[in-house]
């Protein structure tokens, strides 16, 4: 089952999933607005995923926008795990944060435990095989991860979507009816709209601006919890996390500040979040910054290197898997671009491997992905790829990748054009991938 969501809506989906006692996976992808009204302009339609091989014009849009990943795993009809496509744990140490147990994760050794599918989920299990969580704790996490993915998936319009039939997630801690959880969460929808334009996202992050009058207008401990987590860096979904409340519940409770003007909010937006990354990296970090390429075709590791050496990144590429995966410890590079369809090792496994590593677990690693790219960006966010690339990607679309991720490349560092004279003797041909971009 797959289609747009201008054909059915999320709502249909679940009902037709917990109806006929569907054991699998649902993957949502969003369009986002702005990359939507590009297609209006362009006279382009986002297309279905029934039509996998995406034209030039729709990569670029989606390279320039990016949508939203979200997944919901199902058993007999029921759902068992739902998570957005962040890839990492993150959300799974907010929910952590009510526990006490938020650094809980930092020396965790996890196992292969459904982390390939879910990395969060296999962090989770982690927790609850180390007795650090008890099993009530856990289902209390699922249960409210489960309302917050179906929050979000209940309030989207425009967006793509695949189910596929697989094995259950295993293994399993609970699995929770659909009817009443969609009952209860439409009703928190609708209740959502109710506090725009006031409020437009759980993104959003809360300031406080007129201390004096929030402090009258509230109890001492109430005041006291808001000036711990009101500090424009707070979004409202980690302040709902943290307090063991629904997103709604939160934003009633502020909401009156906010039209007083009281409470300001930020729009701290997941591209702003990787701005403020990387400028935080321009000013902590002055070594050229290094970059790791993994493809078993040489052409593609060759071009790449030679794009990159221009523009003042140093580049190391790999095309044994094994190789690389033995090496990459040691090299400690910024960021790393995988290949998904390699020999002895796929992509998501060299991505899930590194992420259980306390070294990688924040470096960004970047997919490269083939044509028939929405099943390969699914599972590549699944394993906890930080981004995807699709093949035949052009010189413009790698570097606003990494300039997005580590920042632009020191083009005064020394650089070799070695890469290009190997290629040549080797009579490798390096093809102006540009054009590829704007066939």
């Amino acid at each position: 089952m797959q289609g747009t969501l201008n054909e059915i809506d999320i709502r249909s989906i679940l009902q037709l999933i917990e109806l006929g006692q569907r054991t699998g996976e649902l993957c949502v992808e969003a369009y986002s607005s702005v990359g939507s009204e590009a297609f209006v302009k362009e006279g382009l339609r986002p297309p279905a995923y029934t039509s996998l091989a995406f034209s030039s014009s729709y990569r670029e849009t989606k390279a320039r926008q990016p949508g939203s990943f979200w997944f919901v795993f199902f058993f007999n009809g029921q759902i068992a795990y739902a998570a957005d496509s962040e890839g990492s744990v993150s959300r799974l140490r907010d929910y952590l944060r009510r526990y006490r147990l938020e650094t809980a994760l930092d020396s965790l050794q996890v196992s292969a435990i459904a982390s390939t599918n879910a990395p969060e989920y296999g962090y989770l299990w982690a927790l609850l095989e180390n007795h650090v969580l008890t099993p009530a704790q856990g289902r209390s996490i699922i249960y409210n991860m489960v309302q917050e993915t179906l929050f979000d998936l209940l309030s989207l319009h425009q967006g793509s979507f695949i189910f596929e039939i697989s094995p259950a997630l295993a293994p399993q801690l609970t699995t929770l009816e659909i009817a009443p959880l969609v009952t209860k969460i439409m009703k928190q929808v609708q209740e959502w709209k109710q506090f725009h334009p006031h409020i437009q996202s759980p993104n959003q992050c809360p300031a406080i601006t007129d201390t004096a009058r929030v402090s009258a207008a509230l109890p001492k401990n109430a005041f006291k919890t808001l000036t711990t987590f009101a500090d424009g860096k707070t979004s409202l979904r980690q302040l709902a996390r943290y307090l063991n409340r629904d997103i709604v519940t939160v934003a009633r409770a502020i909401y009156p500040y906010i039209q007083q003007n009281w409470v300001h909010l930020a729009n701290l937006t997941p591209e702003e979040g990787a701005v403020s990354q990387r400028e935080l990296r321009r000013q902590q970090v002055t070594k050229v910054a290094h970059v790791v390429c993994i493809d078993d075709d040489l052409t593609i590791g060759k071009t790449v290197e030679y794009i990159l050496n221009q523009q003042g990144y140093k580049v190391t590429t790999f095309q044994r898997p094994l190789e690389a995966l033995s090496l990459v410890f040691q090299l400690q590079p910024d960021l790393i671009l995988c290949d998904i369809a390699m020999p002895e090792l796929e992509g998501y496994e060299i991505c899930a491997m590194l992420r259980h590593s306390t070294a990688f677990r924040q470096t960004p690693i970047v997919m490269l992905t083939g044509m028939d790219g929405f099943i390969d960006r699914v599972r590549a966010r699944m394993v906890g790829s930080t981004d995807y690339l699709t093949k035949p990607f052009g010189e413009s679309e790698l570097l606003m990748l990494l300039e997005k991720y580590i920042g632009p490349g020191d083009r005064s560092a020394p650089r070799s054009d070695g890469s290009l004279t190997d290629a040549l003797a080797q009579n490798i041909e390096i093809p102006d991938i540009t054009k590829s971009a704007s066939a």
